[in-house]
């Protein structure tokens, strides 16, 4: 193991016992609940909730989410949340560990993963039950991580699951986007009534917990209730969304939402419950057939998933709870390595600063009306994506988000562009020629950051898939 990791976890320790111990017998009613409700390929602006007051286009013309809507009024709105890459594996293992995909080194979809310390003490559940014995933890629904969810220390999942086990077809790629009927699609009904029975029992024993929901929706293939495509098929398509089964699909995957909703208030524990929603990364560029799409699904966000662009990791993200200011935005950028640091702040300990972390805690932001910034290690939000993709960009590249301005480096010639991201969510005014020194001084921050943490680095042809990162031995 580690001997960082282990020295950042004796410190945990410490600060724990430190503060004084709390009589366990008294645990169960000042420790909070936490459900966190993980969607699959969810655009930021595919709900329809206003992701951000300013902007009209940040909600859906489509897509109907009224207990979405319900989650939002309740709590607040992050309308600059990142997820820590635009494919899913990576966002998944950032959660869970608080770090970056560059410096976990896991990068992409099906690579090895043997170099990652999947036994580390620093992960939400194992943190959460240093804290207090008596938390139990659960992980429902896709899981995206080459270890079962117990090596984290969940007492309760689903194993290791994927896109197959929601209904993906990897063999018939031609039929993900026809529409399919099912009383349970995406399986977003029977994930949600494992969750529904995990809460009533620690509701009932007056448990404290932890439940990650990782839904399977909105990911292809499309499926979804009879029922609810009837209704879509009679009302008029959106401009920028207008595929029905989809539609259909996300009001199902949102029953499912209000589902829990209601019975985190039936079983009396809502007054001690945070709930956080949001997705593992952008929608897809555009949903095919693409000759009947005028706009891109992320509009006005450009690109979508397989991208560092804005559409490919800006998502929704909502949260509510006790001390949570209820219905407004936070503009304050947040990414989901900031995510375990936060739960565990708002559990009641602050994770001291460490180099193992690349998140810090948002709890003062959302208690706060949010205002302020949040306190990490590195000076920018890192996105490191160092391969070529066919189906995006085509080019291996990375990127920095600091003070509102954001730094895209491409590999295969060094080119580099520089938006405002706050006047320019579409990024289409590059202002690397005329902010010269703005430019240089991120990437330094963005290519030293890499170089710290040994960030796998890009050459022609490497895929980072099949062989071990030591095999291929290309680092930053």
């Amino acid at each position: 193991m580690n001997f960082k990791i282990i020295f950042l976890f004796s410190l945990l320790v410490m600060s724990l016992n430190c503060s004084g111990q709390i009589n366990t017998e008294n645990y169960s009613e000042i420790s909070p609940n936490f459900i966190l409700v993980l969607t699959d390929d969810q655009g930021w602006n595919g709900t329809s909730v206003s992701m951000s007051d300013n902007q009209p286009l940040s909600k859906s013309d489509y897509h109907k989410t009224p207990n979405l809507e319900l989650l939002a009024r309740n709590g607040m709105r992050f309308s600059s949340a990142y997820a820590s890459a635009p494919v899913c594996s990576p966002s998944r293992y950032s959660i869970q560990f608080g770090q970056t995909p560059a410096r976990l080194r896991m990068i992409r979809v099906g690579m090895n993963t043997d170099h990652i310390d999947h036994e580390t003490p620093i992960t939400i559940p194992k943190i959460l039950q240093t804290i207090n014995p008596n938390y139990r933890t659960a992980h429902f629904g896709k899981w995206g991580i080459d270890v079962d969810p117990s090596n984290l220390g969940y007492d309760e999942s689903d194993g290791i699951t994927g896109n197959k086990d929601g209904g993906f077809d990897f063999r018939n790629n031609k039929n993900q986007w026809q529409n399919t009927t099912s009383e349970d699609p995406k399986k977003i009904f029977s994930v949600t009534q494992r969750a529904v029975e995990f809460i009533e029992k620690q509701a009932s024993t007056k448990t404290p917990f932890f439940l990650q929901v990782s839904h399977y929706a909105v990911h292809s293939d499309i499926m979804m209730r009879k029922e609810t495509l009837k209704k879509y098929q009679s009302l008029s398509a959106g401009t920028r969304h207008r595929h029905a089964g989809f539609a259909a699909m996300t009001e199902d995957l949102d029953s499912g939402l209000g589902i829990l909703l209601e019975k985190v208030k039936e079983f009396g524990i809502d007054k001690n419950t945070y709930i956080i929603y949001t997705s593992d990364n952008g929608a897809v560029p555009i949903m095919p057939p693409r000759s009947k799409y005028k706009f891109g699904t992320n509009t006005p966000l450009s690109r979508g998933k397989w991208d560092a662009m804005e559409g490919g990791i800006r998502v929704p993200f909502i949260i509510s709870g006790p001390n949570i200011k209820s219905g407004i935005e936070s503009k304050v950028p947040i990414s989901f390595s900031d995510i375990l640091p936060t739960i565990i702040d708002i559990a009641g300990k602050k994770i001291p600063l460490h180099d193992e972390l690349d998140g810090g805690s948002f709890k003062k932001v959302a208690f706060e009306n949010g205002k302020g910034e949040v306190k990490r290690n590195e000076i920018g939000i890192v996105f490191h994506v160092p391969y070529e993709n066919g189906i995006a960009l085509k080019r291996a590249h990375s990127a920095i988000i600091q003070d509102n301005f954001k730094l895209i480096k491409f590999y295969d010639t060094n080119e580099v562009k520089l938006f405002s991201i706050i006047n320019d969510i579409g990024e289409k005014n590059d202002l690397s020629k005329m902010l010269t020194e703005k430019t240089n001084l991120l990437e330094l921050a963005l290519d030293e950051y890499l170089t710290l943490v040994k960030a796998p680095k890009w050459k022609p042809g490497i895929t980072w898939k099949n062989k071990s990162i030591y095999e291929i031995d290309s680092f930053h």
